[in-house]
């Protein structure tokens, strides 16, 4: 036998260990342990042809297959790869209908399962790929800024506007102002407040009435006399 037929029987036996690892309906790192090097390679290689030739829940259900023995940074890469169909088909879509298409419309145009789509929407904001996008665009701002700055200081009115809004925004301080009405009788040096009044008796109150009705009685018979001012 010679040295090429004897790779080529190695590679098929290769091949037919990994084709066996994939008709399992759930494989585990138990399943792969004892695999050589040459047969890990060759599991990826097949793996990823394979995944790469699915669509919609037939897709699903690989992923699903082999969930357990892909690597953190694959699963991230296949998430991103999801996030990225999702998206332009989305602009695309709504480009040429001029409205939010509908899942089943999506699931069509990327060939993505109408149930990953789903998972996707409703999570995509907890997801650690999606936090580090946002914090490379929050990464890119002052770029951003200082490209509007140059053309407002070139005169562009619009960019002027927009720099002083984006200035502003960056430096907005929340301020709470606490608006706090105190009500309140004085008379010369003495203060009554609301809480004092609610401690007197009701014979103090009536007193107190009454008081005050006869210096109002006084006012209007004494016009042109200055008294005492009551803030309430």
């Amino acid at each position: 036998m010679t040295s090429q037929t004897t790779t080529l029987t190695g590679c098929t036996a290769v091949q037919q260990k990994a084709d066996r690892l994939l008709a399992l309906t759930k494989i585990t790192l138990k399943d792969i342990e004892d695999l050589s090097p040459a047969e890990r390679q060759c599991l990826e290689r097949t793996t990823t042809q394979t995944l790469a030739k699915l669509k919609g829940a037939e897709r699903d259900i690989f992923l699903d297959k082999i969930d357990l023995i892909i690597p953190a940074a694959t699963k991230s890469s296949i998430w991103e790869y999801n996030h990225l169909m999702i998206s332009d088909a989305v602009a695309r879509l709504m480009r040429h209908h001029g409205l939010m298409p509908s899942k089943s419309a999506i699931a069509e145009e990327t060939g993505l399962s109408r149930q990953t789509i789903n998972k996707h929407f409703a999570a995509y904001k907890a997801q650690p790929e999606f936090i580090a996008q946002m914090e490379q665009f929050k990464f890119m701002a002052p770029k951003i800024l200082a490209n509007v700055f140059k053309y407002a200081s070139s005169g562009d009115m619009r960019a002027a506007r927009l720099y002083f809004e984006m200035v502003g925004e960056l430096h907005k301080t929340q301020t709470t102002v606490v608006n706090e009405q105190n009500n309140y009788i004085q008379i010369n040096n003495t203060i009554i407040s609301q809480e004092n009044l609610k401690a007197l008796s009701t014979e103090q109150l009536n007193q107190i009435e009454r008081i005050l009705t006869n210096k109002v009685d006084q006012k209007i018979s004494r016009p042109g006399e200055i008294t005492d001012i009551i803030r309430i």
